[in-house]
């Protein structure tokens, strides 16, 4: 018994500090929280400002399908595109799903900012600009351009080229673990006083068979499309801001977007998407 008892006196820290990581490595392996905080879904912004696009569109407008198909062209390119859906053309027969009040909300403010005297589909949006000639423009210039010539949506016959603009604020975007709760690191450039931003989640590949409207018996497809949008307040300075995103739709890939804005002309500053698993 003395000697027993002399043994475990002797190294007795050292057993403990053995046992207890041999339990925790167990419940690592049982226990899903700690699994997921090992998984980090992140993405940084550049040094150039992203180009940011949104398309107003509607389910019940004849001339919005080929805008939709444009704008899934951008699949996979340093854009930030979302298909922001509208409803007031509701009325002539078909009700487009995907459509809310916010979304008409904000293309009146893009419409105030730009002196348009109404909003109308499809209406293409650039960086805060109305964008008429997005069939025969660039989106994207100078090096960004040469980068990607090869893709459809660069029009031969663009402008001369110039540089896209440097950024005027930089974003880190991180989901929370495993969960549909994400941050957004904001740190404005120098001379910006004050800014603004919006989140918006945006899913591709859906699809409707139109049976009443002006597309009825078209079969619409949709990538980018806003599901859900979400404006936050006026800021100066660097912030962390968070987000609460709804839940994913099932077979429907998605990203979490954020666009920095200057408070009063609406303009983009930066903006970032984030597509995790």
């Amino acid at each position: 018994m003395h000697r027993t008892f002399v043994f475990f006196n002797q190294p007795y820290a050292l057993v403990l500090r053995v046992l207890s990581a041999m339990a925790l490595a167990v419940w690592a392996v049982l226990s899903p929280a700690w699994a997921s905080t090992a998984a980090i879904c992140e993405a940084r912004s550049g040094p150039q400002r992203t180009p940011v696009i949104e398309l107003f569109t509607s389910e019940g407008c004849s001339s919005c399908p080929p805008a939709d198909q444009w704008l899934s062209t951008l699949k996979g390119q340093p854009v930030v595109a979302q298909a922001f859906h509208v409803g007031y053309w509701d009325y002539i027969g078909w009700v487009d799903r995907f459509a809310t009040q916010a979304h008409t909300a904000r293309q009146n403010d893009i419409a105030r900012a730009n002196r348009l005297f109404n909003i109308y589909t499809p209406q293409v949006v650039r960086d805060g600009k109305d964008w008429p000639r997005w069939r025969t423009e660039r989106l994207l210039q100078g090096d960004q351009a040469a980068a990607y010539s090869g893709i459809k949506f660069l029009n031969p016959v663009a402008s001369a080229s110039q540089a896209q603009a440097p950024a005027q604020a930089s974003i880190t975007l991180q989901r929370v673990a495993q969960s549909d709760q994400y941050t957004a690191r904001i740190i404005p450039g120098n001379g910006v006083s004050n800014w603004s931003a919006y989140w918006t989640v945006t899913e591709h590949g859906h699809n409707s068979k139109v049976k009443a409207g002006e597309n009825k018996g078209e079969f619409l497809q949709h990538d980018f499309v806003v599901r859900q949008y979400v404006p936050v307040g006026r800021y100066e300075g660097a912030q962390t801001l968070s987000f609460a995103s709804i839940a994913p739709t099932p077979g429907h890939a998605r990203q979490i977007n954020v666009v920095v804005h200057d408070s009063r002309s609406g303009e983009p500053l930066q903006a970032l998407s984030l597509m995790c698993d």
